[in-house]
């Protein structure tokens, strides 16, 4: 198999990976807020929306819409990275610790930087947690999707 074909299968690997890396990290974060009886997030599309110049949405729903289809483009694009370091050959362990802490540290610098968040220095400790939590959330189950997708080719 040549490096471009088995860089393409390690990108769509990921992307499918990343899709349900982000389908488990939403259920985690919704089950925790409702436990703790808080609103959903809206950094995905607070930031996103920053990126692309966007000032407002026509409506509540538009908005809405607008942060699912940037929090599932988010962490499915992040799951590019996890066919990339996939196909790096480095141990899947390896892989999957460096695609969390890397969509984590991209995290914790972008938003602020885009003004979205304060820096998690300000949360407090069990903000930090349960975001930390989250995001690992997302890279074990990228990683657990992509070695699975990658052990049936």
């Amino acid at each position: 198999m040549s490096k471009v074909t088995t860089m393409a299968d390690s990108i769509g690997r990921g992307l499918v990976a990343g899709v349900a890396g982000t389908a488990a990290m939403t259920v985690s974060s919704t089950l925790e807020a409702r436990i703790r009886r808080r609103a959903a997030s809206s950094a995905p599309a607070r930031a996103t929306a920053k990126v692309l110049g966007i000032k407002e949405f026509d409506s509540d729903l538009a908005q809405a819409r607008f942060n699912d289809l940037s929090h599932w483009g988010y962490g499915t694009g992040w799951g590019v990275v996890r066919g990339l370091l996939g196909a790096t050959g480095m141990s899947p362990r390896a892989a999957t610790m460096a695609h969390g802490a890397a969509i984590y540290g991209a995290a914790q610098v972008t938003l602020p930087a885009l003004e979205v968040a304060p820096p998690s220095i300000y949360w407090g400790a069990q903000e930090v947690a349960i975001d930390a939590f989250h995001h690992a959330v997302y890279a074990a189950a990228t990683g657990l999707a992509y070695e699975l997708i990658a052990n049936r080719a």
